[in-house]
């Protein structure tokens, strides 16, 4: 097993990380953010839309030479309080909300692996792009909005009465990453936060296919990574 540096907040790292990677079996677009104080990430971009998408978009189209079987991106039922503003995406104009912005951030993740496989498909390739959500797993990613008494209680109440292990929330992207399924499939609990792991479904929001086309075309000019099958 080899470990390397890799920080999605900074494209320049991703671009490293892409130069010194080998062939790739499985990419899992695993980490994330959720739901922090406005920040920006090194490149200026809003810091959950800037690691949470535009990081994963730049390492997944640098990587995707390299690739020999499919591409797992994590996103989560939040996606439905999403809403990807095209003409701002890094709330430069609206007023900044933690929550919205992890929102776009998740539906971000859907629209671009819709894109992405539309993409394969259109370019003859035999990859596949799939998206997972674990429900709502007890890990330290929660509690860091700022909120003193938000904060507590979701570290408390949420993590110790309604998050599942750990473990459960991981076998959904394992699952997204070892089965037979096809393009696009959208993998998670069947209640949301329990229940058999298998295909589940989207907002309405995540189908339109006019605005994954939209997201793509900006993240590009943003990120400087262009498709490249």
């Amino acid at each position: 097993m080899t470990v390397r540096a890799l920080d999605l907040a900074d494209l320049s790292s991703v671009r490293r990380f892409a130069d010194e990677t080998p062939a790739v079996d499985v990419l899992i677009n695993n980490a994330g953010i959720m739901a922090v104080p406005y920040a920006t990430t090194v490149d200026g971009f809003e810091s959950q839309i800037g690691t949470n998408h535009l990081g994963h978009f730049a390492l997944t189209n640098l990587l995707l030479p390299k690739l020999t079987d499919r591409v797992v991106t994590v996103s989560s039922f939040m996606h439905r309080m999403g809403y990807v503003s095209l003409k701002d995406l890094n709330w430069e104009s609206r007023r900044y909300s933690a929550w919205l912005a992890y929102g776009q951030s998740k539906l971000a993740n859907l629209l671009f692996t819709s894109e992405l496989q539309r993409r394969l498909v259109a370019a003859g390739s035999p990859l596949l792009a799939l998206a997972a959500h674990p429900g709502y797993s007890s890990t330290n990613l929660q509690g860091h909005t700022g909120n003193r008494i938000g904060d507590a209680l979701m570290r408390t109440i949420g993590n110790g009465l309604l998050a599942t292990s750990p473990d459960f929330g991981a076998r959904q992207t394992l699952y997204a990453a070892s089965q037979d399924l096809s393009g696009n499939t959208f993998v998670g609990p069947r209640f949301a936060f329990l229940g058999r792991t298998g295909s589940v479904g989207r907002s309405l929001l995540a189908k339109r296919g006019s605005t994954a086309a939209g997201l793509w075309e900006l993240s590009a000019q943003l990120t400087g990574a262009q498709f490249p099958l």
